[in-house]
């Protein structure tokens, strides 16, 4: 375990690798949607087909991410990390040399097969690595650094797609030197196997069945329902029929958020230090259920703006938080398969999100979407609340 001091993390070069993995982890599809309106083009296909270029990208992540999970407690984080490393980098690479929509979909899905563990491993390592303040701190300071390349990958996509169309998909190449980084720099504990498979299993599935576990699996996914609902969906709607915004407005309205998010994270330790982390998540998700109802009054766009920076301040609160609830409740040998377990319900959120705000959308327009999602928040602070200890 290191020694290394919350004021310190940001200095251990384990931690900086495992910001390198998060930053691969996210690589994927921010960097590239910029590029999808020039690959319609250039490709002859129609916008709801470029729509398939994500969905394949995701879908392995579904269906593997729970079994890298238990490849990783049972043989290792880099015996795991460092292949999905190298698949990532090389199949995204090789979707850069594509010429044919079929061709590209393929590699997208072989692509999303080396995704699949990063965004699990990562915050595994994190478990591995540190314990109490320490741990809480670095799930901030690593949220920090997602919500950074939230706010600058799709500038650097769209900046590359102004060269061509295929040059944001060679970027994941990175993962090559990030996947040496691994193997060369990162030292961090590995698992002791339990003794059996068959033990190993059953002693996952009582701890993923736990009623704490329980409440922050649907914790994660309620959070991922709200931002990828209401929120990405359908306030650039908002805000270009409701204030005329630009697309160039809107990213920067979607930026300031990400910079809310980026603070909050890095205060995190110090949050959570005085709180706890279960209250964190509960205060989170009230002002998510504000916010959101607020959005559909907004006078004006500033106020608007301050209503989707309290957004991404909650963001910033909720998600790590629950993933140092998650850590502290499991073991060494059991992280990683409960982590990964976690990181699925992270993607069953992204992908019913927009499905629900859409029910909410067709029912009663944009102010039920918001509306909607303000509801499931607050019903979610009651939950949390009656499931404190």
């Amino acid at each position: 375990m290191t020694d290394a001091r919350p004021s310190r993390l940001l200095f251990d070069p384990n931690l900086r690798v495992v910001f390198a993995i998060t930053l691969m982890a996210m690589l994927g599809v921010a960097s590239v949607t910029p590029a999808f309106p020039e690959v319609s083009a250039a490709l002859g296909i129609t916008p709801q087909a470029v729509g398939l270029l994500v969905s394949a990208f995701t879908v392995p992540g579904v269906l593997l991410t729970p079994f890298l999970g238990v490849l990783a407690d049972r043989f290792g984080r880099r015996i795991t990390l460092v292949p999905s490393l190298l698949v990532f980098g090389l199949a995204g690479a090789a979707c850069g040399l594509a010429r044919e929509f079929e061709l590209l979909v393929a590699l997208r899905f072989v692509q999303g097969m080396g995704a699949a563990a990063l965004g699990a491993i990562n915050v595994t390592l994190i478990g591995d690595l540190y314990e109490g303040p320490r741990r809480a701190t670095a799930y901030g300071y690593n949220a920090g650094v997602l919500s950074i390349g939230t706010a600058v990958y799709p500038a650097v996509g769209g900046a590359l797609t102004m060269v061509a169309w295929y040059v944001p998909f060679f970027l994941p190449i990175l993962a090559v030197p990030v996947a040496l980084l691994v193997l060369t720099v990162l030292d961090s504990p590995e698992p002791r196997a339990a003794a059996t498979l068959g033990t190993y299993l059953r002693n996952a599935l009582q701890l993923v069945r736990r009623r704490r576990m329980i409440v922050m699996f649907t914790t994660s996914v309620l959070i991922f329902v709200l931002i990828y609902g209401a929120y990405l969906t359908y306030l650039p709607f908002v805000l270009e029929e409701s204030f005329g915004a630009t697309p160039l407005g809107t990213g920067g309205v979607f930026a300031a958020a990400s910079l809310a998010t980026a603070v909050a994270s890095f205060l995190m330790g110090r949050l959570a230090q005085r709180f706890g982390e279960m209250r964190l998540i509960v205060v989170g998700f009230a002002l998510y259920a504000i916010a959101f109802a607020l959005v559909p009054f907004a006078p004006h766009v500033w106020a608007l703006l301050g209503l989707v920076m309290a957004i991404g301040f909650a963001n910033g609160m909720t998600i790590p938080s629950v993933l140092t609830v998650v850590a502290d409740a499991a073991p060494d040998e059991y992280r990683a398969i409960v982590m990964s377990v976690n990181g699925t319900m992270l993607r069953l959120g992204q992908t019913v999100g927009p499905l629900c705000a859409g029910l909410a959308f067709a029912v009663s327009g944009f102010r039920g979407a918001f509306w909607a999602s303000a509801a499931l928040a607050l019903v979610m602070v009651g939950l949390l609340a009656a499931a404190r200890d």
